[in-house]
């Protein structure tokens, strides 16, 4: 039977209260953590290069504030909407507090497919929305703090942080409003593929583990493993890179929203994103199976499957034809 689709965020507090019966601390206080302290849903007008004006809609969720700043991506998609921010700025609280990091979880994002327009539009639209943040007090660097997330990435956080400085030129940690910025506009080495790099250390460890590879039916390191990724943006990609070069792993499959393939002998990682960028699509890569749909992409043997797309990936419709020994999870509530 196909399972009733609950929402995004109800999965989160759904798993959220079967953490939390195993707490001693007292209701109220659950009930609060669980709230989504301040959304935001604003819409603007952009002048595409056509002269046809379209209209924006963004969001900013800031889940809570008990730690300062709030820190949390900006998605450029098509599913963005006020639940999908407030699930995922409340998976960041989550986050944070799991690693001990001093941050409040926040999101935002906006509806829009980034490959539909240019660099001039989707520069126009992000320094809109940092204005917009920035009039209604969602982003600074003790209060709110942006990072690239789905669809965004360096370029539309250096416009951010421009916009910032603009507004508040008396800020002197004015570039501190963002993070993730290019490092020649004072971002930090190495941030572009800290999260991909931080799944392979992941994996690293948990593949360590001899009596937890033995459970599995594996042998311990990553060396020959098996592995299937969703989505080759900057997480998947660089999970797969790191895989691949430093651990020995063999990518069998890769999925992208154009499609999946398969080659059970090993993708090379590098390769096939030269091909992409040629082809415009993971399709018709040398040696490599095109699978007759994306879906089937996560259904492959394998021994790990990292999803690093977006969120519902795995769900209880698909869960029984999983091959995976380990799911890695590298997007954002991806079960």
């Amino acid at each position: 039977t196909v399972s009733e689709p609950i929402s995004f965020f109800d999965q989160v507090i759904r798993n959220f209260d079967k953490a939390a019966s195993l707490t001693s601390h007292p209701a109220g206080i659950l009930e609060q953590i669980k709230q989504v302290n301040s959304v935001i849903h604003f819409c603007f007008p952009i002048k595409r290069d056509d002269g046809s004006v379209k209209v924006m809609h963004g969001w900013r969720a800031e889940h809570s504030q008990h730690k300062l700043p709030t820190k949390g991506g900006i998605r450029y998609a098509m599913t963005v909407n006020e639940d999908e921010v407030m699930a995922l700025a409340a998976l960041m609280t989550y986050k944070c507090a799991i690693v001990n990091v001093p941050f409040g979880g926040a999101k935002g994002g906006i509806r829009l497919a980034a490959h539909e327009y240019s660099q001039g539009e989707l520069e126009r639209i992000t320094r809109r929305y940092a204005f917009e943040l920035f009039k209604k007090n969602f982003i600074g660097p003790g209060l709110d703090v942006p990072a690239p997330d789905f669809g965004t990435g360096p370029r539309e956080m250096a416009w951010i942080a421009d916009t910032y400085a603009s507004l508040a030129p008396h800020d002197i940690n004015a570039l501190g409003c963002v993070t993730a910025k290019p490092v020649s506009e004072g971002g930090i080495a190495g941030r572009v593929e800290a999260t991909g790099r931080g799944v392979y250390y992941g994996l690293r460890e948990v593949c360590s583990i001899a009596e937890d590879m033995r459970a599995l039916g594996l042998s311990p390191g990553l060396e020959g493993k098996r592995v299937v990724v969703q989505g080759l943006g900057n997480v998947g990609y660089h999970a797969a890179k790191f895989l691949q070069e430093e651990g020995g792993a063999v990518v069998v499959g890769a999925v992208e929203y154009e499609g999946a393939i398969a080659k059970p002998k090993g993708i090379d990682v590098e390769a096939l994103m030269a091909h992409r960028r040629a082809s415009g699509s993971i399709l018709g890569f040398e040696g490599a199976t095109d699978l007759a749909s994306r879906e089937l992409g996560l259904e492959l043997d394998c021994d790990i499957l990292i999803p690093a797309a977006l969120e519902n990936a795995i769900t209880m419709d698909n869960v029984p034809r999983i091959k995976a020994k380990i799911v890695a999870e590298a997007a954002n509530g991806p079960i």
